[in-house]
């Protein structure tokens, strides 16, 4: 239970969901931690979940300008960064006819434009190595109605796995990716979709649960996958191979 003893981590939408897991699990494991989120009372709880030596701090993802900040308060409170955890998203799911710009700018924002240029802010204080995790989502493999903007911005952050690792990789820092399937999360309650329809399209004929994406996280972000660079885990119960 010490596979990232003494490293410092930055989790982003780490206030609930798979999030929340994975700042507990990087805990058990000797991390450092730091999370983000947006909402007051979900901050709070998070704080009360994992105690007062994880550093919370309300940023959203979706802000742009707003990731430097994130940066410095980072480098001020770590001094240097072994970890990222790019882990906040929204997953709004509509049809094609009901999008407007507005709406389809927030959810390339929150889930692709932020995650960008977090990555660019955090550059100047990523330890020598250093780890990101991106999480995406199956969505970007499989046509599920009213999943457009929602996949696409999935896959543009999951194509950052390849090229940021082509990038980075000299600068001593990997990046992979996770995918997650139908995950039982605070996320999917928001979508109004009938669990039962979800559980059908799943091999596994169950929703996955929060702690098995956190596993998964810890062996990317710890030194075990020195050699994992720029892939992507699916952990998806086998709906990606239906």
């Amino acid at each position: 239970m010490n596979r990232l003893q003494g490293k410092r981590a930055l989790i982003t939408g780490g206030t609930t969901g798979i999030g929340l897991e994975t700042a507990r699990r990087f805990l058990q494991e000797g991390a450092r931690v730091a999370i983000t989120g947006t909402r007051s009372e979900t901050l709070e709880s998070a704080r009360k979940t994992l105690g007062d030596d994880v550093l919370i701090v309300a940023s959203d993802s979706g802000d742009v300008s707003g990731q430097q900040s994130l940066a410095k308060a980072i480098g001020q409170a770590f001094g240097e960064l072994d970890i990222l955890v790019v882990n906040a998203g929204i997953a709004d799911l509509r049809p094609l006819e009901s999008w407007d710009e507005v709406a389809f700018d927030r959810s390339l924002a929150i889930n692709f434009k932020g995650p960008f240029f977090l990555v660019q802010a955090l550059l100047p204080i990523f330890a020598t190595p250093a780890a990101i995790v991106l999480t995406t989502s199956i969505n970007s493999h499989i046509g599920m109605p009213t999943s457009s903007v929602y996949a696409a911005s999935k896959a543009a952050l999951l194509s950052l796995a390849k090229t940021f690792s082509g990038e980075l990789l000299a600068r001593g820092i990997r990046v992979n990716a996770i995918s997650p399937g139908p995950i039982a999360t605070p996320l999917h309650d928001k979508h109004g979709m009938p669990k039962d329809a979800i559980v059908a399209q799943v091999p596994a004929r169950r929703f996955g649960d929060a702690a098995e994406v956190a596993q998964a996280i810890v062996f990317l972000a710890s030194d075990e996958a020195a050699f994992t660079v720029g892939s992507e885990l699916v952990i998806d119960g086998g709906m990606s191979t239906l």
